[in-house]
């Protein structure tokens, strides 16, 4: 019989790949910037030249921030409600203003979770 595996490169490290994504630098060298903007994915690291073209890092963050959001909106929804309980408009302005900030913070770094978690595991054509 014939061995027909094929010759595959190892997975890269993904705990040091997603730490470095989680502080939006790059995960191969972890000094250049990973987002450029707010939410953009710079093509390539300014510092070691990595491609990042490939990353698809769609709706994952979003989703992922929208998990982290409704928790944390909901345990601080329900200790405000049975330890203080505020007006009806002070509870949904509050909490608004939480799942906005909260949001804002995690998405960036979900995003760049995403694309070093694409990166150490070789996906959608990352070398």
């Amino acid at each position: 019989m014939s061995d027909l595996s094929v010759n595959e490169p190892d997975d890269r490290p993904l705990m040091p790949s997603l730490m470095k994504g989680l502080q939006c630098r790059c995960p191969n060298c972890g000094e250049g910037r990973l987002l450029h903007s707010y939410l953009k994915v710079v093509d390539h690291c300014p510092e070691c030249r990595e491609d990042y073209t490939p990353q698809r890092a769609d709706d994952g963050p979003a989703y992922l921030t929208i998990l982290v959001v409704g928790h944390v909106v909901i345990f601080f929804l329900t200790t405000m409600w049975e330890y203080m309980r505020p007006s009806p408009l002070t509870l949904a302005v509050s909490m608004c203003a939480l799942a906005t900030v909260v949001a804002l913070l995690v998405l960036p770094r979900f995003k760049g979770m995403i694309v070093a978690w694409q990166w150490a595991k070789r996906m959608h054509g990352f070398k």
